[in-house]
């Protein structure tokens, strides 16, 4: 008993210090819709990264749209899911209407019919997927429970997933968002699944759950199960890990992920293999998006070079982040003017486009890169595939086209680094405030002064020796 006191105690004590402090210097003007952030967390206004450049809704087509729920790319075409119409739409790159699917056709052109003698058709199909190295259309039939495969050019129905007869757990076969991998492996998310994304083998079969998301710890729940007895305990609200709303994939296979629950410790995720996130936050604050605003992130897109975009369903804002996990620019808002979001449910890159959906507004925007955004994103593209001269050329124009943009003098910095110009690598790290490069800069300074000036450290130190031995001598001598 007096064990439990004690650990109640200190339970107690971490409740207090463990408390959130206010910070002022994080308030914002929500009418701000193209801004960053400093290192103090205050609100630095910025030129947007994207414009917009085209919309696409009912207008471009000859039939009912009812909302656009997913977006997917590849091939030089744009997909498009409307749930609640139960189909797949597809654009040229051009973004000209090609064509839609709803029933279900083989190779032939024939309608595919149940073992009832019943037309397949898309049954309020979720989420959709490009798949390059197969040629292959991935759609999440949420309705019907399955995944369709259709081909990517002719789109006829290749094959039907159902839940495989392997598959474990608590977890309805219900997919709401999938992507493929390149070794053709299958990834879904299941809405309110708290076990994981499911992954599936090429053949459909179960291969496990995938991806940890930890809940918060509330440590007053924490507190009174430490306290209580098995009887209280078991008749306690068990707590589930926290459900995935949706994913994409990168080039090395890793598995971005995010949740809008508000019970996870995490929001955004990079899935390494083994279902551990490994995303890199080296920036000044973690991936969270607004620092005291709540953020939902709907969806994610990331693209060749490790630049990703997270769309926020509660304000209508795109936030962008490079690969270390560096706020790029933040851009987007809901509201009632042209181009703004009603209900954002999907984000996709096209090559250097973005393409965001609004479910209510029936549309896809279609944001094309600004001058700062060629800029800025170009620096991080060139830093990525090891191009430190141009990664800095652009940084020097994105800080010319944008003086708030801090980004710039790290990205700077890190080029002075690699030069192992150390004096200058100092003082742009320094107006960027990245202490961790500063310090990497300060101690191959340091390093290179002792190098320059070995001898003469060396001779000081000799005399110094000389002199300590010659008054030791006279020491002795003088005792003696």
């Amino acid at each position: 008993m007096a064990k439990k006191k004690i650990i109640a105690f200190l339970l107690l004590l971490a409740l207090v210090f463990m408390q959130e402090p206010k910070a002022a210097a994080y308030a914002m003007n929500t009418e701000d819709h193209h801004y960053t952030y400093d290192f103090w967390g205050a609100v630095l206004k910025s030129i947007p990264a994207f414009e917009l450049a085209y919309t696409i809704d009912g207008n471009t087509m000859d039939i009912t749209v009812s909302g656009l729920d997913d977006v997917a790319t590849g091939g030089g075409r744009v997909f498009l899911i409307d749930t609640q119409e139960s189909r797949l739409h597809v654009f040229d790159e051009e973004f000209a209407y090609v064509t839609s699917v709803k029933l279900l056709r083989n190779e032939e052109r024939k309608i595919v019919l149940d073992e009832n003698g019943n037309q397949v058709a898309l049954t309020n199909p979720e989420g959709v997927w490009f798949h390059e190295s197969q040629n292959e259309i991935y759609i999440a039939d949420t309705g019907a429970e399955r995944i369709v495969v259709l081909d990517g050019d002719g789109y006829y129905l290749k094959r039907l997933i159902t839940k495989p007869d392997n598959m474990v757990g608590v977890t309805q076969f219900r997919p709401s968002k999938v992507t493929v991998d390149s070794t053709n492996k299958i990834y879904f998310t299941v809405q309110s699944g708290f076990e994981g994304i499911v992954e599936l083998n090429q053949s459909g079969t179960f291969s496990r759950y995938f991806g940890v998301n930890k809940p918060v710890v509330d440590l007053w729940d924490y507190f009174w199960k430490k306290i209580s007895s098995d009887e209280q305990k078991s008749k306690m609200t068990k707590i589930y890990a926290p459900a995935f709303n949706n994913l994409t994939i990168d080039n090395d296979g890793f598995v971005y992920a995010t949740t809008v629950d508000t019970a996870a410790e995490k929001q955004v995720f990079r899935l390494n293999p083994k279902g551990e996130n490994v995303l890199r936050e080296k920036g000044y604050f973690p991936v969270v998006g607004d620092l005291k605003v709540e953020n939902k992130f709907i969806d994610v897109a990331i693209n060749d070079y490790g630049v990703y975009a997270l769309l926020d369903q509660a304000t209508g804002r795109i936030f962008l982040y490079d690969f270390d996990g560096n706020l790029v620019n933040i851009f987007g808002k809901n509201g009632d003017l042209r181009g703004n979001f009603k209900a954002p449910s999907a984000i996709a890159w096209f090559g250097d486009k973005l393409i965001a959906t609004d479910k209510n507004l029936r549309c896809a925007y279609v944001y094309e890169m600004t001058e700062f955004g060629k800029a800025a994103l170009g620096a991080a593209k060139s830093y990525y595939y090891g191009e430190w001269e141009e990664s800095a050329r652009l940084s020097k124009e994105a800080l010319r086209l944008n003086a708030n943009y801090d980004l710039a003098y790290i990205g700077i910095g890190k080029y002075y680094l690699m030069q192992d110009d150390f004096k200058n690598a100092m003082y742009y790290f320094k107006l960027g405030n990245e202490k961790e490069f500063y310090s990497q800069a300060y101690n191959g300074s340091r390093s290179l002064w002792i190098q320059d000036n070995f001898i003469w450290i060396l001779a000081v130190l000799l005399l110094l020796a000389g002199l300590l031995v010659y008054s030791e001598i006279r020491y002795n001598k003088k005792k003696g």
